[in-house]
């Protein structure tokens, strides 16, 4: 058995931590915040030993000036056939700004200074070894669970990893158009369930609300042009070397007829060669308010 050796970095708070304690369930022997010099010394021992379990080494900012020099340090790894994959989390800045401050822990590189200046001077820092990423994980929309399935299925699972993470997101226009959306769809020209008495407690998630918004013929043509559409985007947006696309398709209240196409759309773009999941933001908000 080929030892597995995963290199963990990325931006201070996207989930590194998280990350190897996924890996370190996994049966991978984890070291967090190791020296750069010390990197190959590591795997030279890990290598050397009779064990021979998989290792997965934590690097970062947080060493210092000399962080810059893992490059040397892989370079080396290779002229000794040492086989290696490079996993980068990241996530977007306004999201780490908010996660800093939920936590309030001080960002490494900040000092004195606001975090936002913190993390665009890590992003610089970061950008020679993001290049040479294997995997880069955007993390700016997923909870935990979803993170530990993303890693298990690259390196426990081992399936081809898919770069790019789709999100169809449903939500009511009354609550506000998510602010992480890419692409909006507004579906509130469909005839509304809510106007008839036995289908307003339900959700697009129920057979009856299902069989009432897809019953329309323009429903289908709406998503036959739909699915088109993002199935000439996506691999697109791969080539751009896009890694979180949000798909948010909105009604009124976000409870019918959304829910029923987004679940719809992520049916047929589901098996695609790219990571999907589906969110309906809305579902179980108060619906007493007039649609």
């Amino acid at each position: 058995m080929i030892m597995k050796i995963v290199i963990v970095t990325g931006m201070s708070g996207a989930g590194k931590r998280t990350a190897l304690k996924v890996l370190e369930d996994a049966g991978y022997y984890c070291v967090d915040n190791l020296p750069v010099e010390l990197v190959l010394k590591f795997v030279e021992l890990a290598m050397a030993s009779s064990r021979q379990v998989n290792i997965a080494i934590g690097v970062d900012v947080r060493v210092g000036d000399t962080f810059s020099d893992l490059t040397k340090v892989l370079e080396r790894m290779q002229h000794r056939k040492y086989e290696y994959e490079v996993l980068f989390l990241d996530a977007d800045d306004e999201v780490l700004v908010k996660r800093y401050k939920e936590t309030r822990r001080n960002h490494p590189l900040a000092g004195d200074h606001r975090v936002i200046e913190g993390i665009q001077k890590e992003r610089e820092e970061l950008a020679f070894i993001k290049d040479k990423a294997d995997y880069i994980i955007d993390t700016s929309t997923l909870l935990t669970r979803d993170l530990k399935q993303e890693l298990e299925k690259i390196f426990v699972d081992d399936e081809n990893f898919k770069n790019l993470m789709v999100t169809i997101l449903s939500f009511g226009f009354k609550y506000g158009i998510p602010e992480d959306a890419d692409l909006v769809f507004d579906v509130r020209f469909l005839p509304n369930p809510y106007y008839i008495d036995e289908l307003k407690p339900l959700t697009g998630n129920d057979k009856p609300i299902k069989d009432y918004v897809m019953g329309f013929d323009i429903a289908h043509q709406f998503l036959e042009k739909l699915t088109d559409m993002i199935e000439f985007l996506i691999p697109n947006y791969i080539l751009e070397g896009k890694n979180r696309l949000v798909i948010a398709i909105g009604c009124t209240g976000g409870r019918h007829r959304s829910v029923t196409l987004a679940n719809e759309l992520y049916n047929r773009l589901e098996g695609g060669e790219y990571g999907i999941k589906i969110d309906h933001r809305d579902i179980n908000l108060d619906t007493k308010t007039k649609r």
